[in-house]
């Protein structure tokens, strides 16, 4: 008697596997990972109860027993959204993703199930609406987007809020776009118009000697750190300027480079010939700016000197500018002195071993004074 129990129970559990129904969708997924586009299948699944299935056959149309588990199907794949491209370092290796977004078609899922269950499959094919990123891994790779390239950083510690804010905004107009082959790097063009109407803030700005505020103050901590990354990715320079005088955000000194629209901007020419991709990053605590730049493997070494650094002069007299901050008589430190000095770079560019240019960035810095906020009515503004 035991032993038929046992066989029995046995038969019972292989007759309730058999009966288990599966929804399966498919799809597929492509990463880059060292310079290879590699695809990986996607699939997931929904268990549809026996009991749902011997009622469809039954009545020989969708038992309602089966209206809850496609809602939550519904629910989970509708959840996913479309996400463009982007490269994540995971574990010291930069790897490209994104994301398809699906949207459940329900009427051709629910004919594909009830068409499974009534000709005796264990499967359905779940239909979905896929919605595919314009920046997809796949346009990434036709594009030679493959390697991580280079990298610029800065560091903006000490700066006052609405310096941040516009590093901020500035980067973030920055952040995931192409540089086509032999295209022209535009800083000016590519940020555009700087005022309360595109995200930017009053600022202080060099201006006149001294400083003053105007929209976007804080925006060449964005230009020197872009400049760093293409610098270093070895692209010949056609447009850069440096400070007037030496600005401590901006150290190591001459690594830099200066905007301000329409009169000075910063330019850099594409000759690596495939499009080059730039990612920004910041960290608000760190105090921090980062571009990437990835692109094509061109074989590309870039030595970038330390700056010598000579024709050191005194700093100037101090000077004054209104912030109403200030209480009549008083004064608010807003800048520290600073010698005047000549800083150079040389940038060194091999490939196969030789070298194949090789240049000099020179900046020369006039002596600056100290800045000082007073009130707006202080004689000393005269």
């Amino acid at each position: 008697m035991k032993r038929l129990l046992t066989t029995l129970t046995l038969a019972l559990v292989a007759s309730a596997h058999a009966a288990e129904f599966k929804l399966i969708l498919k799809d597929e997924a492509s990463t880059i990972r060292k310079g290879e586009l590699k695809t990986t299948p996607i699939v997931k699944s929904w268990s549809v109860p026996a009991a749902s299935v011997q009622a469809t056959r039954k009545v020989k149309r969708l038992s309602t027993t089966v209206t809850p588990i496609l809602d939550r199907m519904e629910k989970t794949i509708n959840a996913r959204q479309p996400k463009p491209a982007v490269f994540r370092n995971v574990k010291g290796s930069w790897v490209a993703t994104d994301q398809t977004g699906w949207t459940l078609d329900r009427a051709a899922t629910k004919a594909n199930l009830l068409k499974a269950i009534l000709s005796g499959k264990d499967t359905a094919q779940v239909e979905v609406k896929r919605a595919v990123p314009d920046r997809s891994v796949k346009v990434l790779a036709q594009r030679g987007v493959l390697w991580h390239v280079a990298t610029g950083t800065s560091n903006y510690a000490g700066s006052p809020d609405f310096r941040e804010k516009n590093i901020l905004v500035g980067a973030s107009k920055l952040d995931n776009f192409f540089i086509a082959p032999g295209h022209e790097f535009n800083f000016n063009e590519e940020i555009g118009q700087i005022d309360a109407s595109t995200g930017f803030v009053k600022g202080f700005v060099i201006s006149g000697g001294t400083l003053s505020k105007e929209d976007g103050g804080g925006i060449c901590q964005v230009s020197t750190t872009i400049f760093r990354a293409l610098y270093q990715a070895g692209l010949p320079i056609t447009e850069r300027h440096e400070h007037s005088h030496r600005v401590k955000y901006y150290d190591p000194v001459g690594f830099e480079a200066t905007v301000y629209a329409p009169s000075k901007n910063l330019r850099m020419k594409n000759d690596t010939g495939k499009h080059l991709f730039i990612q920004a990053a910041w960290d608000t605590r760190a105090k921090t700016l980062r571009f990437d730049v990835f692109g094509a493997n061109t074989g590309r070494t870039v030595n970038i000197s330390k700056p010598v650094i000579t024709d050191f002069k005194a700093p100037a007299d101090p000077s004054y500018t209104p912030d109403d901050r200030v209480a009549p008589g008083g004064r608010r430190l807003l800048d520290t002195p600073m010698q005047g000095m000549t800083s150079v770079i040389t940038r060194t560019v091999k490939a196969g071993g030789k070298v194949v240019s090789k240049d000099t960035l020179k900046s020369v810095y006039q002596p600056w004074g100290a800045v000082y906020g007073v009130n707006p009515k202080d004689k000393r503004l005269n």
